[in-house]
């Protein structure tokens, strides 16, 4: 009867979606079904440190696989502690399933000891929530299972007690993925209108086209004019494409070129990724995306909601007068490149850092790119050949991602190599997963720009002229704490010795760390240009 246990029920449907591993802090109930369960059906258990850094690892894990991430919780202390992991899969699109304990029904009123409505809690985070039993038809719970799925992408909840996850369940049969409906043809008229007069069109590449890398490199071709990415979609189109300028967030950077555009296509552009700053353009906009959505930023003048490779493939063929020239392109990107070049100076600068890394990592190193003033330098200049070869978080955009999404690549592709960009106050929210790296020896190494303080928050402090406070922190050897942890690791404090211990960490067996001084004097001037 544990085969059809509702814990052995469970795991065998997450397998049916291709997860192979879970990730989490257990409690004392159902999550150990669950990790037996997954023993017995070969779904390996990596236990985290924190709910939260779990949350991100398995989110990562379904970046990186297409599949769905899975976290394991105990209940009351453990399902709050995942919330900020939760809010992440939720706003950068992670088809994630989160597992919680629960006390049984039958407890009724009686135990409140921590005793907390876990779906309530969830509720603005999550796409659907459900409570199974032995009593619960399997297709209840295939259908939540496929909701994370579905576009937008994002989190399930399931509130599983221990005493349920013991019942037997009913079999069920194979799982049916519902079809995402293809684009009117009113719409693809209208928008093949549009585009037939447009001379000088401009295509942004949103987190939505990781999975259509093709179609969003031929659409490209097929308009020919300058083409940027969202910082998640960095690699849809190649780094090294003709037509590709860089990246687009919504701020000054980008401004120049867009503002040349008489027609603006965005292909699986999701705003949850743009700074909070007004539209700025005139350009009718054409928008391709997977799920229809409130108009935010622009309102498009036409709209194909379907699959992407379909909504490009519509748009082929346009007899139209082409006004773009590949030196005009070339101008925009180099304007942009010049935008997130950083001073030099004597003392290491976060771009130094960067560019040192880049030299030294071997081929096909993947970054993982925490939050924080270091990210800018980090997401222009990493090389980014195709989806997924950079992660970051840029829809809630939170510190402590880089490590636990580092993690979540080493062991999902342990052959690839991966470098995780920190700044040290993202590294101290996440710290005790060295631990983690270590204990499954993953191939990694963490790069911390330290500069003891949060650099971000601290520009906008002087910016508004205030008196430097709360953001600044003592100095932390984190290369003794990783040490600590089993990692092998180095402090660094010239540029002279940055090559040579990159070298080192990348040619150790497991995780490493890299402790870089940095000096930060550099962000403001970058924070302006880029944002305005």
């Amino acid at each position: 009867m544990a085969g059809r246990s509702v814990a052995a029920t469970l795991v065998r449907e997450l397998r049916r979606l291709g997860v192979r591993r879970m990730f989490g802090v257990p409690g004392g109930g159902s999550s150990l079904d669950l990790i037996q369960a997954g023993a017995d059906q070969g779904v390996d258990f990596v236990l985290a440190r924190t709910e939260t850094a779990a949350a991100i690892m398995a989110a990562a894990t379904a970046e990186i696989t297409g599949n769905p991430g899975v976290v394991l919780t105990g209940l009351g202390p453990g399902a709050a502690a995942v919330i900020n992991g939760l809010a992440q899969a939720r706003l950068d699109r992670a088809p994630l399933v989160v597992i919680t304990d629960a006390y049984p029904p039958a407890y009724g009123a009686f135990v409140t000891h921590q005793r907390l409505d876990h779906a309530a809690l969830f509720a603005p985070l999550v796409k659907g929530s459900l409570a199974p039993t032995g009593a619960t038809a399997p297709g209840q719970l295939r259908a939540l299972l496929d909701a994370a799925l579905q576009p937008p992408r994002g989190p399930v909840h399931v509130d599983l007690g221990g005493a349920a996850a013991g019942e037997s369940m009913a079999a069920g049969g194979p799982i049916e993925r519902a079809s995402i409906p293809p684009a009117g043809p009113w719409q693809v008229e209208h928008a093949r209108a549009l585009l037939a007069a447009a001379t000088r069109p401009v295509l942004l590449v949103g987190l939505e086209a990781r999975g259509a890398a093709d179609a969003a490199r031929a659409l490209a071709a097929e308009l020919g004019g300058p083409a940027l990415t969202t910082w998640k979609a960095k690699g849809v189109i190649a780094d090294d494409d003709r037509l590709r300028v860089g990246l687009v967030a919504g701020g000054a950077a980008e401004a120049a070129c867009l503002a040349e555009a008489d027609l603006i296509v965005q292909l699986g552009f999701d705003p949850v990724e743009l700074i909070p700053q007004p539209w700025r353009y005139v350009a009718p906009v054409v928008d391709l995306a997977e799920a229809a959505r409130a108009a935010h930023y622009a309102r498009p003048a036409a709209s194909l909601i379907g699959p992407l490779a379909q909504g490009a493939a519509a748009l082929s063929g346009v007899s139209r007068r082409n006004a773009w020239t590949a030196r005009a392109i070339r101008a925009h990107r180099e304007r942009l490149h010049a935008a997130h070049a950083m001073a030099r100076s004597a003392a290491i600068g976060p771009q130094d850092v960067v560019e040192a890394v880049i030299a030294a990592a071997p081929e096909g190193c993947r970054a993982t790119i925490d939050a924080g003033a270091h990210m800018f330098p980090a997401i222009a200049r990493w090389p980014a050949p195709g989806p997924n070869a950079v992660l970051i978080s840029n829809g809630l955009a939170t510190m402590g991602f880089a490590l636990p999404a580092a993690i979540a690549s080493a062991l999902a592709e342990p052959a690839r190599p991966v470098v995780a960009l920190v700044g040290d106050g993202g590294l101290m929210m996440c710290l005790g997963e060295l631990a983690t790296a270590a204990e499954r020896r993953c191939r990694i190494v963490v790069v911390a720009f330290n500069d003891a303080a949060l650099s971000l928050i601290d520009l906008k402090q002087a910016g508004r002229d205030l008196e430097p406070r709360g953001c600044r922190t003592a100095p932390v050897d984190f290369a003794a704490a990783a040490r600590a942890f089993g990692l092998a690791a180095e402090r660094v404090e010239a540029k002279a010795e940055l090559r040579p211990a990159l070298d080192r960490a990348f040619a150790h067996e497991g995780p490493g760390l890299l402790d870089v001084q940095v000096d930060p004097r550099g962000y403001g001037a970058l924070l302006q240009a880029l944002r305005g």
